[in-house]
């Protein structure tokens, strides 16, 4: 649990880290991280977690009334 929990600080750190160091930047300096990128992979990432999701529940959802009309015959 000790290790899974540096990893995810070690993560969350490093990230915070390059935001920082980009966001301090001045406009001659190249920045580390393209933010336009990492939103743009971020919101399909999203949505796909989303799709699967719907997709997931609406299959539970489905069965639930299936068994509901086939108790009710």
């Amino acid at each position: 649990m000790r290790m899974l929990l540096g990893i995810v600080f070690g993560v969350l750190l490093t990230v915070g880290a390059a935001y920082v160091a980009d966001s301090t930047a001045t406009a001659g300096d190249a920045r580390m991280v393209n933010w336009e990128v990492v939103n743009r992979n971020l919101q399909s990432a999203g949505q796909q977690v989303r799709t699967g999701w719907n997709r997931l529940t609406g299959a539970v959802e489905h069965r639930i009334g299936d068994e509901k009309t086939e108790g009710a015959t």
